[in-house]
């Protein structure tokens, strides 16, 4: 059995109307709000992870993860999601070892 064709551009433009439509309050879209993770050297401690067992299963050097417990940087992007997954998940992140 065939499945139709989808139209790809047709449907990014159907979403930018809705997102448009959104900001000028015509329609209500469906949102939700994102908690931010704990720090990483919380999470770490739970997991009983030493740095380097850590910046591995989050793919990221020991430097990293010592950068993030120090201070002196943040995380972003994919690594700041799996630190949610971790905080809020910690048995996925114990099973993967």
């Amino acid at each position: 059995m065939n499945k139709p064709k989808r139209e790809i551009g047709q449907e990014i433009l159907d979403g930018i109307a809705e997102i448009q439509a959104h900001n000028r309050g015509e329609k209500t879209l469906r949102t939700r709000r994102i908690a931010p993770s704990a720090p990483p050297a919380e999470i770490r401690a739970r997991l009983k992870l030493s740095q380097h067992a850590f910046a591995g299963l989050l793919s990221v050097s020991v430097r990293t993860v010592q950068e993030w417990e120090q201070g002196r940087r943040e995380p972003r992007g994919t690594a700041k999601s799996l630190l949610r997954i971790a905080d809020q998940h910690p048995e996925i992140f114990l099973e993967l070892r």
